[in-house]
């Protein structure tokens, strides 16, 4: 069997790391075993609907590396791959649930739901429709139907439960008493998520659908649906929630929940796709670094755990660093010249920065302030003076000043040897010879060793920064 399967977000917002997670491993299935996946706009609720969010959307999965075989812009031959688009064809289906009596119209206000709701609380019952207007005659919905506003229910079966089998949880039952005569079209004619999302996956041939946890429970209603359509099943796989450290549901209020967020704010993509490949699947070993591709290879659904996946912002943090160290260094230039603001002239310079700075950072946000001494004018607080006005300093950094400018070849192991030789015949050593000349050269007493420091800076800039700290 052809595998394909889809990732069907709502236009709502920003592409959220859940969804991400979800497409992600819908991508990674499809991919494994030459498979197809469709990006599907589920936009039927227009109260909801957020302008550019489907742009933002689609956008992002661009920035992430992951790419549709169809949908919007890929296009296909399934399409249109907008729901709000596909109206008519929800139409031509609900006339048939209709007919076939597993749907019917219901008239009631919201007005008599809001007390049947209260009611079934106030009684602890299960909080479900009633079932007034299935028990309606024909020749009344006749009438009704051409003056009255009205919505379209599924008639759930007098059946004991629906059983099915999630390739996560096993076999799963749950109680026909305990599910609710679902709308399926609203009182605007656009379908509910159950109806449009059940004849999508059908009529463009998905075999797995692969969604959160929290679609578990509306599973039995979109197997009645199949059913009254008298079509085969997918295969179905639902994903442990995402949780916070303190294991409640993933939300902002504990940190950034939205990709774009996340790219802003200096995370690499390879970073956030391993990252999040692991929120939920684990390898066959220990191993936790992986590319898109390594993790297209050893992506299985066996592999996919049934209790939340911990979303640990740490380790997230440690993994963005690690890649900073790791991938080629054109690569993180590239990433780096997109995000920073320093006006560095030459591209030998910048090269320079950013192999120094990528060990040292943990997201590409922390580039300009860790150049920083390297570019600004330094300024000496009185604790720095201090060490820069002694006698044996001032004479030290006069003479490396006189040394530096009569070098003809330059490099920071070859100047540090000079500054070694001068201190020696000064008698400095150790951080009386050392502290000085950072001070001078980065601003700071400790930090880079001195080669690194004088690589970047260059003959020219070091001599210039050994004369300004010559206070005499």
């Amino acid at each position: 069997m052809s595998v394909k399967v889809r990732f069907a977000p709502s236009p709502t917002g920003y592409l959220h790391v859940g969804g991400l997670r979800t497409a992600l491993y819908n991508y990674l299935y499809a991919k494994k075993y030459n498979g197809k996946i469709i990006l599907r706009i589920e936009d039927t609720d227009q109260s909801r609907k957020v302008k550019g969010a489907a742009e933002n959307l689609i956008s992002s999965f661009k920035s992430m590396g992951i790419e549709f075989d169809e949908g919007p812009e890929s296009g296909g031959e399934f399409g249109p791959y907008f729901q709000s688009q596909r109206l008519a064809i929800y139409k031509k289906h609900i006339d048939k649930l209709i007919k076939n009596k597993s749907a019917y119209p219901c008239f009631c206000s919201s007005e008599r739901l809001a007390k049947i709701r209260e009611k079934q609380r106030k009684n602890k019952q299960i909080i479900k429709y009633d079932r007034h207007c299935l028990g309606l005659s024909k020749s009344e919905i006749v009438n009704r139907l051409s003056t009255d506003e009205y919505i379209i229910r599924l008639k759930i079966p007098d059946e004991d439960a629906i059983i099915f089998y999630d390739q996560v949880r096993g076999k799963v039952v749950i109680k026909c008493s305990e599910i609710d005569d679902q709308v399926l079209i609203k009182a605007d004619g656009f379908p509910t998520y159950h109806l449009a999302n059940v004849v999508d996956d059908f009529l463009m041939g998905v075999t797995h659908v692969m969604r959160g946890e929290e679609w578990l429970p509306s599973t039995p209603k979109h197997i009645l649906l199949y059913r009254a359509f008298n079509w085969d099943l997918p295969k179905f796989i639902h994903l442990p929630l995402l949780l916070n450290l303190d294991k409640s549901k993933l939300s902002k209020r504990q940190g950034d929940v939205a990709v774009e967020d996340y790219l802003a704010n200096g995370y690499l993509k390879e970073a956030l796709i391993n990252f999040v490949g692991l929120l939920g699947w684990h390898p066959k070993d220990d191993r936790e670094v992986f590319s898109l591709n390594e993790l297209k290879k050893e992506f299985s659904i066996k592999r996919i755990q049934k209790s939340g996946a911990v979303f640990d912002r740490e380790k997230l943090l440690w993994m963005n660093k690690y890649y900073l160290k790791s991938l080629l260094l054109d690569k993180i230039v590239s990433d780096i010249r997109n995000f920073s603001n320093s006006n560095i002239v030459t591209d030998e310079r910048f090269i320079n920065l950013v192999d120094f700075a990528r060990t040292r950072i943990s997201t590409l946000k922390e580039f300009d302030s860790e150049i920083s001494p390297f570019i600004t004018d330094l300024e000496f607080d009185n604790q720095k003076l201090e060490i820069l006005n002694s006698i044996k300093t001032q004479k030290l950094l006069k003479n490396i000043f006189k040394e530096f400018s009569q070098l003809e070849n330059w490099s920071g192991d070859i100047a540090k040897t000079v500054i070694m030789q001068l201190g020696k015949n000064l008698s400095l050593k150790g951080k009386d010879l050392f502290f000085p000349v950072r001070i001078a050269l980065f601003g700071e007493a400790k930090g880079p060793d001195l080669p690194i420091i004088l690589n970047i800076l260059g003959k020219e800039k070091s001599i210039s920064r050994i004369k300004e700290a010559i206070l005499e």
